[in-house]
């Protein structure tokens, strides 16, 4: 977005669509006071909410609400901003929201874009990038863990970590580059500046930092996890008992399941994606049968973690066994967890995998804990913070540098230039995450999937 179009005062409504009791239009912009003139003929006392009427251009009442008005900088973007709070039905909103267009025209307001309001605040230094990125994963969050590292990291905790260790690496940085603009000094830099050991402290800190970024990303993105198997396995059944309600058809008929069942569950705080999908058998009954097969391939093939769902009590059926195998040699070993079911009607089996009975509920956490697992979750203390894989990515490439940056210290002064390059490329990859160092395109990739008025 060009600089011109962000100076441009901008309007929209910023509570969800749909029936409230509350609603909120929302305006930004360099200058609003002739835009409070135009509404009102007065001007507003400064962050005091005042009861007064929204009326049409003709002086009829739309509702009577509270105004606020935000002047800058002290305010959610960093411009003047007003908030008109009235009641929440969308015809209303829509009608007070052509009538806050209609009486900033003189200004040149305009509907804002999507995270617009977001985007204004990280351009005016009121938020870095990471904590407008947080301000998302907070209305996005699936789970009440994912919510509070969100909130934290909207609080500045993951960006405070983050400037630390920027701020070490600079440290580092600006001895090196010392040394270089004064070769006659003769010091043997690397022991003086006792760098290696820097360097290693730092990569212990960034390797921390990375582990705790790899499980808010979990936290924010989850797991998906398909259950696959034959007809009749039980797959429905334990979609049902993982989630706790009644979701997928359960019958005795052979390819009860159609198409793909799909429930968002959690097991401490982690969102775990799980997708129940058709039998996978040769012989399909029908046509919509063939056709959920196909989608439950499709499934397989997307998932992080595929749980084969066997049925005890057909042990040693030829045409069963040769069914297992078929599907086992398409399936692979990647991410494959065996779910042995119907362990309350059969002999527990000795082979690898995880036994339970989803009919009677028993084995189900063994299974959760398994689940955790093989998603990397690590239990551990309040403190996490929300992340992006991109922001893994940076610091998995920031880890990258300082390993070479490591190895070009081992030859002492005869690198010092290659280990200042490595060092200025890692503070770069940190920079990335709170937005110092990045691209246009970056930027309008975070704030395009902002919803409107956000």
């Amino acid at each position: 977005m060009s600089l011109a179009r962000l100076r441009e005062p901008i309007a929209a409504i910023a509570t969800a669509s749909g029936r409230g009791a509350v609603g909120i239009v929302r305006a930004s912009g360099p200058d609003l006071k002739p835009l409070l003139l135009s509404l009102f003929g007065r001007e507003l006392a400064p962050r005091a909410a005042t009861l007064l009427p929204f009326t049409a251009a003709d002086g009829s009442v739309l509702d009577r609400g509270l105004a606020i008005h935000f002047p800058a900088p002290q305010s959610y973007t960093g411009e003047d901003v007003l908030e008109l709070q009235a009641h929440g039905g969308p015809v209303l909103l829509q009608l007070l929201l052509a009538r806050v267009l209609e009486a900033g025209a003189g200004i040149g307001l305009r509907l804002a874009e999507p995270g617009e309001f977001t985007e204004r605040a990280f351009l005016n230094d009121k938020i870095d990038l990471a904590q407008a990125e947080a301000v998302a994963d907070l209305i996005d969050a699936s789970t009440e863990a994912a919510a509070r590292s969100a909130a934290r990291s909207l609080g500045g905790a993951f960006s405070a970590e983050i400037h630390t260790l920027a701020g070490r690496v600079v440290e580092l940085r600006t001895l090196v580059e010392a040394t270089l603009d004064f070769p006659e000094e003769e010091i043997d830099f690397l022991e003086k500046a006792r760098a290696r050991e820097r360097l290693d402290a730092i990569e212990a800190a960034i390797h921390a930092a990375l582990a705790r970024a790899r499980q808010g990303a979990l936290l924010r993105e989850g797991m998906r996890v398909v259950i696959a198997g034959q007809p009749n396995v039980g797959k429905s059944s334990l979609l049902n008992a993982l989630a706790g309600a009644e979701l997928a058809i359960v019958t005795a008929i052979p390819g009860t399941t159609r198409d793909r069942v799909a429930e968002t569950i959690q097991i401490e705080g982690v969102p775990l994606h799980v997708v129940d999908t058709a039998g996978l058998r040769a012989d399909a009954a029908d046509e919509v049968e063939r056709i959920g097969i196909g989608r439950s391939w499709e499934a397989i093939e997307g998932a992080d973690a595929v749980m084969f769902v066997h049925d005890l009590t057909r042990r040693g059926e030829p045409g069963y066994e040769a069914a297992e195998a078929a599907i086992a040699a398409r399936l692979g070993t990647a991410d494959l967890l065996h779910v042995h079911n119907k362990a309350d009607a059969a002999a527990p089996p000795q082979a690898e995998g995880i036994v339970l009975s989803a009919k009677a509920g028993t084995g189900l956490e063994a299974l959760r804990r398994e689940l955790l697992r093989r998603a990397g979750w690590q239990p551990q203390a309040e403190g996490l913070f929300t992340a992006r894989a991109r922001h893994v990515d940076a610091l998995r490439r920031t880890l990258a540098h300082l390993q070479q940056a490591q190895a070009h210290a081992a030859q002492r002064d005869a690198a010092l230039d290659l280990l200042a390059e490595e060092l200025r490329l890692a503070h770069q990859a940190l920079g990335e995450i709170t937005g110092e160092f990045g691209t246009e395109d970056l930027l309008g990739e975070i704030f395009g999937r902002f919803c409107i008025g956000k």
